[in-house]
């Protein structure tokens, strides 16, 4: 009687073996996948490889704030901005390239692995950059550079129709790198001249390329998300400071009262960011994008700058603020005004015009900041000039202006009161 089953052919292990095996080739274009445009993709997120790069500008990040808190004069205050905003440009570097040409293969994994250990060296240096460990900064930190200048190399060499735009980030990021090199075997105070020439030349990238007509658009979805995700890991600063600050204070009656304030301000940045900065920049910019393009992509022009730039003062206030509610938590009796006072209002007013330039350089329509927020900016500044011996009082003012800025901003967003100009 025959079998009800068929029986299937017997391969040896052999045969087996060479039908299912890829060859050489394959398995090359499975790993390796030259740079292409994504813009032409209709949907990209953030990988996670881009969260864990991240990391490592955050450690740089607390570095800095921490040695920040430790010398809250004018000098500090210089060395803080200027560092930060030397790591704030090199991330944004690294974003841009990967909005437009990340294709996830081997290269660029390698090479956005090696940029995370380079801004690591940043981040085991930063809090003595400027004095004993400013050569392993400065090499770590040409080291990221070289690293994303070899990434535009391959994208030029791959896509002749990007060169325009290549060119331009070829140009600011060799430049910037050349000028941290050059400042290794440098001596004395000129090194710190050169890494704000370096650092300044690579942030003219963005606003340069934008300049051309040819130039490659950012792709519009990955964009907002990718800033985004960034504000929320230095929002982790602001809720860090105050408590930090609380253990310190080994938990004292009123350090707990200025630390839960300060955590409502920093609760009310995140409403202000993502309930409306965030929201109304986003859509217009992904309105506009379908309006004169294709979905998915955009001209790059003064609306994507506005974006970009406008969140150096979001990122440097939010973390400036972390900075002062940790030194009130710390001091709740100091006589005020004192620096931590200063330090907390001068961050919120950071982060209110980053803001303003925002929400108002994407919807092209400065009518949308008015009394939102530019109001609240003298406000919160005023704060700080009051003299009384309570951190209480300047902690307390400042949320409640921070929270009737998120109540405002979230009313004229839901009533359509901030769109852009037609």
């Amino acid at each position: 009687m025959s079998s009800p089953h068929p029986r299937r052919p017997q391969h040896s292990d052999a045969e087996t073996s060479d039908i299912d095996r890829p060859g050489p080739d394959e398995v090359v274009r499975a790993l390796i996948t030259p740079p292409r445009l994504r813009s032409d993709d209709a949907e990209a997120t953030a990988s996670r490889l881009e969260l864990f790069f991240d990391l490592a500008y955050v450690l740089v990040v607390l570095e800095l704030a921490s040695t920040f808190l430790h010398d809250l004069t004018w000098h500090g205050l210089g060395i803080f901005v200027g560092l930060f905003t030397a790591i704030w440009f090199s991330w944004v570097g690294f974003t841009l390239y990967a909005n437009r040409f990340d294709t996830d293969d081997v290269i660029f994994r390698v090479g956005k692995l090696l940029a995370t250990l380079a801004i690591t060296g940043c981040a085991a240096s930063a809090g003595d950059a400027t004095a004993d460990l400013a050569l392993p900064f400065a090499a770590s930190y040409a080291t990221g550079m070289i690293i994303l200048l070899l990434l535009y190399v391959r994208a030029w060499r791959h896509l002749p129709d990007a060169r325009p735009t290549i060119a331009v980030y070829l140009a600011t990021t060799g430049t910037g790198a050349l000028l941290w090199t050059i400042s290794l075997p440098v001596s004395g105070p000129a090194p710190f001249v050169l890494w704000g020439l370096g650092a300044a030349v690579a942030a003219a990238g963005p606003v340069l390329a934008s300049f051309r007509d040819d130039t490659v658009p950012l792709h519009i979805e990955h964009l907002p998300e990718r800033f985004g995700l960034l504000v929320i890991l230095v929002l982790g600063e602001a809720v860090g400071g105050a408590a930090t600050g609380v253990y310190d204070a080994h938990w004292a009656g009123p350090a707990i009262a200025v630390g839960i304030i300060g955590f409502a301000i920093a609760a009310s940045m995140w409403w202000i960011y993502f309930d409306v900065i965030a929201t109304v920049s986003s859509e217009t910019l992904a309105t506009t994008t379908q309006e004169d393009q294709a979905p998915g992509a955009g001209a790059t022009d003064e609306r994507h700058d506005a974006f970009i730039y406008g969140h150096l003062p979001i990122a440097l206030g939010i973390v400036m603020t972390g900075v002062g509610i940790e030194d009130l938590v710390l001091h709740t009796d100091a006589a005020l005004p004192s620096a931590g006072g200063w330090i907390l209002t001068g961050g919120v007013a950071l982060f209110l015009t980053g803001a303003a330039l925002t929400v108002g350089g994407t919807t092209r329509d400065w009518r949308t900041l008015w009394p939102w927020p530019t109001a609240a900016i003298p406000a919160v500044l005023g704060i700080a000039v009051i003299p009384h011996q309570s951190a209480l009082l300047i902690t307390g003012l400042v949320a409640a202006i921070t929270i009737t800025v998120a109540v405002h901003g979230t009313l004229r967003r839901r009533a359509h009161d901030l769109r852009p100009a037609r």
